[in-house]
């Protein structure tokens, strides 16, 4: 019988993606900014790496910067930080508006391997 901690916590898909990402963290007494580069997207939050040092539990809005095409794109969401390592933050989102979920869902569907119909 497979130990408790041995399975994987997450569901659902996550794909290797990197993109720049700029939170804005919501502070006790004011906001700060903090650019990153995500390692790894899914519909349900992002792993961003960077230095910084951010709370867990910390509310955020998240910028997904989406380049290379003729006009620049920008998803923008709402999360939480759900846990922090040397290397970088995972954001829970909780928030997006329907535009940001549908470019979000076509990028995690397009960069999944061999997955015909994820959703």
């Amino acid at each position: 019988m497979p130990r408790k901690h041995d399975k994987e916590k997450r569901r659902g898909i996550r794909v290797d993606f990197g993109t720049q990402i700029i939170l804005t963290v919501d502070g006790s007494d004011s906001e700060s900014k903090i650019e990153g580069s995500s390692k790894d997207l899914s519909l349900k939050g992002v792993f961003i790496n960077t230095t910084e040092e951010i709370s867990v539990g910390s509310k955020c809005k998240v910028k997904v910067l989406l380049t290379g095409m003729s006009e620049a794109i920008v998803l923008k969401m709402q999360g939480d930080v759900a846990r922090r390592t040397p290397s970088g933050i995972a954001i829970d989102f909780n928030l997006m508006d329907i535009d940001s979920y549908t470019h979000l869902k076509n990028i995690v569907k397009y960069n999944a391997p061999e997955i015909d119909d994820i959703y």
